[in-house]
């Protein structure tokens, strides 16, 4: 399966698998008497690739989710089924609404994920649901098909990991680690996941700095294992070279979060980070999420004061932070980029040579707040249906609470920019008494600052005048 948060670009929604597989998948193989291991909790030196293939012909049962139809997930799960008959299980989010022809005649069990998270009800159902097949795989002894290759090739023999077999995939592991430089050796008893729990340990403290020393750690490391995979089993280029993109975006974030040694070549260097994804034609709306945020820094970093006109080398960052924030949210219809969308509408309406122009963004401005204020209203509306009928506020379970913090706060800017001060007020004091960080509010208070500052500047009145 996919780890972390990826998008699914049959629907442009962007899921967290890591809730998928923590909340339901691993609860359910151990309830069913199973060990349950993910890829990124092997633990391992060299190459992961030996003992990943090795756990995909051994494995007891294999659980593979195609969610997000992630690429890795239907190659692995091609190995297996070309590895083994049996004892294969296929779950995925539902928003895939046709599978690929190889898989469409299989089996797939699926569940309903919220995007950030899984709500309680439908992590029970499918904890049972996936417990009592997995339970029942298992008392059969391993004598049901359920590889298509098996079931339409009937004379196949499994194969079988032979000794002198091991003993060369050892050997190959072992001249690679031996041939690994002393910082990849060094950093052998650091696996991935430990890694990453320093970063996401570092971040949450607001340590951008060393978020970013650990993720260029990782990326190192993972350069290494590629350049040693190349050594022992050459492939083609494009498969030798591609980087893991949930590393470089971690990484981009985390550069320009830091902004070291200055904002200006922090954001550069997160800038070019981004390039490798093409962020102009790119479909991931995380990737146009922070391709935008850094542009809108890096306009701001460079603005005159607000009596001065805005030079022509000005002007690019503005419309490029404005093209990605629209490009994602009509793409994943989510409130992160759509206030962010609307806020540089609005500084590009006060910037505009001509009132048309300038109307005609301060107009798309308040059409893009109405949608997102529906969208925060119907995240919400879903948070108060978790907390099983009882009238708890958004995000009184603590895991919860940043994610309903900006929700909320979300919601009262967008209030603010429709002139509607009361509702502001209201969701403004929601999100203060759930904040679960205090320089979250000094974030929110400077982002509405601004806004209030935006918003005398209304080129509607020129058509009053008239």
């Amino acid at each position: 399966m996919g780890f972390g948060k990826k998008t699914d670009f049959e629907t442009g929604r962007i899921l967290d698998l890591d809730k998928s597989y923590l909340n339901m998948i691993k609860p359910a193989v151990e309830a069913a008497g199973l060990k349950c291991i993910r890829a990124d909790e092997i633990v391992h030196s060299g190459l992961i690739d030996v003992p990943m293939y090795e756990q995909l012909l051994n494995a007891d049962v294999v659980v593979a989710d195609l969610s997000t139809s992630n690429k890795n997930a239907f190659y692995e799960l091609g190995v297996r089924h070309a590895l083994r008959p049996f004892t294969t299980i296929i779950v995925a989010e539902d928003g895939i609404k046709a599978f690929p022809f190889d898989v469409n005649h299989v089996a797939v069990r699926q569940y309903h994920h919220l995007g950030e998270d899984i709500g309680y009800g439908e992590v029970m159902r499918f904890q049972k649901l996936l417990t009592e097949a997995l339970t029942q795989l298992v008392a059969q002894d391993s004598t049901s098909l359920d590889s298509p290759v098996y079931t339409f090739l009937r004379n196949l023999v499994p194969p079988a990991l032979q000794k002198e077999q091991e003993a060369a995939l050892a050997a190959v592991a072992a001249s690679a680690a031996a041939a690994a430089p002393p910082a990849a050796t060094n950093a052998e008893a650091a696996t991935h996941r430990i890694l990453m729990a320093e970063v996401d340990k570092a971040q949450s403290e607001g340590d951008w700095a060393k978020s970013k020393m650990l993720l260029e750690t990782v990326r190192k490391l993972q350069a290494e294992s590629r350049a040693l995979l190349r050594a022992a089993a050459p492939v083609t280029p494009t498969q030798d070279d591609r980087e893991d993109p949930y590393i470089l975006q971690r990484l981009a974030l985390a550069t320009y979060k830091a902004g070291l040694p200055t904002e200006a070549a922090a954001l550069q260097a997160a800038r070019d980070l981004l390039l490798a994804f093409d962020p102009h034609t790119s479909n991931d709306t995380e990737t146009l999420g922070m391709w935008g945020a850094i542009h809108k820094r890096r306009w701001a970093l460079s603005r005159r004061p607000a009596t001065e006109p805005a030079s022509p080398a000005e002007t690019p960052d503005l419309d490029e932070a404005v093209r990605a924030y629209e490009r994602g949210f009509y793409l994943r219809n989510d409130y992160y980029n759509g206030i962010n969308l609307a806020f540089m509408l609005n500084v590009r309406a006060a910037e505009a040579a001509s009132p048309a122009e300038a109307i005609a963004d301060y107009v798309q401005a308040r059409r893009v707040r109405q949608e997102v204020v529906a969208i925060c209203t119907q995240w919400l509306a879903g948070q108060s249906l978790r907390t099983d009928g009882n009238a708890e506020q958004p995000g009184a379970d603590p895991k919860n609470r940043a994610g309903s913090y900006w929700v909320l706060a979300t919601q009262a800017e967008a209030y603010l920019g429709l002139g509607q001060e009361e509702q502001a007020a209201g969701a403004l004091a929601a999100a203060y008494a759930i904040a679960p960080q205090p320089d979250m509010k000094a974030s929110t208070e400077e982002q509405l600052t601004k806004l209030r500052e935006l918003l005398l500047v209304n080129p509607l009145r020129l058509i009053t005048a008239a």
